[in-house]
């Protein structure tokens, strides 16, 4: 468990390459979220260093953190708290069978391998995903209500959330959190990268919580580097017979409406088909209309804030899909399309890590 602060830049776990390496090439050295993406730090790339060239160094560093940083516990579950400007979460932290676990979207096998690697040269978890009960009442919340104790860990993030968490031995108590954490089958609601990447390892570090306030929020679809100016794209969409009208940059998409956005200029894109929005916008706007594979590193998934528009070509702006959809589709026993879902509020990473046998 962490003694007093995350060690590094507070990067969110959607960040895409580019951000990170920013984030690293800004950050002092020793921090965790070099451990995580050890090929991507400044002496990496200046080296031409590959992951796995890499993560001896970040097994190194991970152990002077680890003495530096963290003390050690044994035997928690970890009752959890995050209250902010998005919403209210209590939930149970601890190891989940990762064969457990519904996933709620397609994932990007690439960054699938890639985490796997990190996972397994590390030999432990530094992030927790983020599972939801499917069900309508959970036990678990006001279990983690009532607790009352002085926390283990209560630090203010720069998203200004405040984080607590509590450590509970074994016993009756723990015995409680871990049944009522069980009660229901659970599905990713963040974190559908690394529970595929924990596959066939011994544990998923994971924040168990139905809320009592989750909120999805969008993730929006960036093109960068396509050589194609906002107007290429709008007359591709026409051939295609979709209608797109020239708006205000301020306006915002909503379920059916695409609006893309480049600098000061933006166009409505009418989406025909029912169904999730952001499954058309890989098939149709980006794959047929502009020949862009939604795979490659002309699009990039972007969450809160927009790029600035000079780092760009357009940003398309997808509404964010509503729970209930979500859980309908797990239900369904179907998955979401890939990076569309944010659910927050997040657990903060680095807070409590987990060893794997």
């Amino acid at each position: 468990m962490v003694r007093d602060r995350v060690p590094g830049p507070d990067v969110d776990e959607f960040a895409e390459p580019e951000r990170i390496v920013a984030a690293l090439a800004r950050a002092r050295p020793g921090t965790l979220l070099a451990v995580q993406h050890p090929h991507r730090t400044p002496a990496s790339l200046a080296a031409g260093l590959s992951l796995l060239d890499a993560l001896p160094h970040a097994v190194a560093e991970l152990a002077h953190l680890r003495r530096t940083a963290y003390r050690e516990v044994r035997d928690v579950v970890a009752p959890y708290r995050v209250d902010g400007p998005d919403g209210t979460a209590h939930g149970l932290l601890c190891l989940v069978d990762p064969a457990a676990v519904g996933h709620t979207e397609d994932v990007y096998p690439d960054v699938v391998a890639e985490r796997a690697r990190v996972l397994s040269g590390l030999g432990c978890v530094t992030s927790a995903a983020m599972l939801v009960p499917v069900a309508r009442e959970v036990r678990l919340t006001r279990l983690v209500a009532e607790v009352d104790d002085e926390p283990a860990v209560s630090v203010v993030d720069p998203g200004g959330r405040r984080h607590w968490l509590w450590l509970v031995g074994p016993g009756p108590r723990q015995d409680a959190l871990l049944e009522a954490a069980g009660e229901h089958p659970l599905m990713v609601a963040d974190g559908n990268h690394r529970v595929a990447a924990s596959a066939g390892l011994s544990g998923l570090l994971a924040l168990v919580t139905a809320g009592p306030d989750l909120r999805v929020g969008p993730i929006h679809r960036a093109v960068a580097g396509s050589g194609l100016a906002l107007a290429d794209m709008v007359a591709a969409w026409r051939a295609l017979g979709l209608v797109v009208t020239p708006v205000d940059a301020a306006t915002r998409p909503s379920p059916g409406v695409v609006v893309a956005v480049a600098g000061s200029s933006a166009v409505r894109v009418e989406l025909p088909s029912a169904g999730v929005d952001h499954a058309f916008v890989e098939a149709v706007l980006l794959d047929k209309a502009l020949g862009l594979d939604p795979e490659s590193p002309h699009v990039r998934p972007v969450t809160g804030d927009v790029p600035d528009g000079a780092s760009v070509d357009a940003v398309l702006l997808i509404a964010a899909v509503p729970l209930e959809d979500v859980l309908a589709v797990h239900e369904a026993g179907g998955r979401m399309p890939r990076k569309s879902t944010y659910f927050a509020p997040k657990p903060r990473s680095g807070l409590l890590l987990a060893d794997l046998d």
